[in-house]
């Protein structure tokens, strides 16, 4: 049986890491209301009634308005995965958005923390939705 060899199996790890983050990948949804720009992601833990939800408001601009209250900069809305954006007909408290902010990731960081402070699941808050300056 011939050895394997430190670069063989660096190349196994990696495309192994690759596959794995591949599979990772979280389809998205891309929609223009106005001047922004607004991505929705399909996380696997959202429910049909919080993907309708959250279609509507990247489809409606009365929607956005009431989660994503700023209107200028980038914005963002963060859920629990276990905590989920509608539950029983409601909003969920730990679903948060953060608005006005100068960059995507700014947005993304600020909800996902206000997110973590008050979620009750023991994972870490995701953003769902993204919304942007139109191109």
């Amino acid at each position: 049986m011939k050895p394997i060899t430190l670069a063989a199996l660096g190349s196994v790890v990696l495309l192994c890491a690759g596959q794995a983050a591949a599979q990772t990948a979280i389809a998205t949804e891309q929609s223009t209301l106005g001047r922004a720009a607004i991505t929705l992601h399909l996380h696997p833990f959202l429910t049909e009634e919080e993907l309708v939800t959250l279609r509507l408001v990247a489809t409606n601009e009365q929607a956005l308005s009431l989660f994503v209250l700023g209107t200028a900069g980038y914005a963002a809305l963060a859920v629990s995965p276990e905590d989920g954006f509608v539950r029983d007909g409601a909003l969920v408290a730990s679903a948060v958005a953060r608005a006005d902010l100068p960059d995507a990731q700014a947005a993304s960081k600020a909800a996902q923390a206000d997110c973590d402070a008050v979620r009750r699941g023991p994972t870490p808050c995701v953003v769902v939705l993204e919304v942007a300056p139109a191109p």
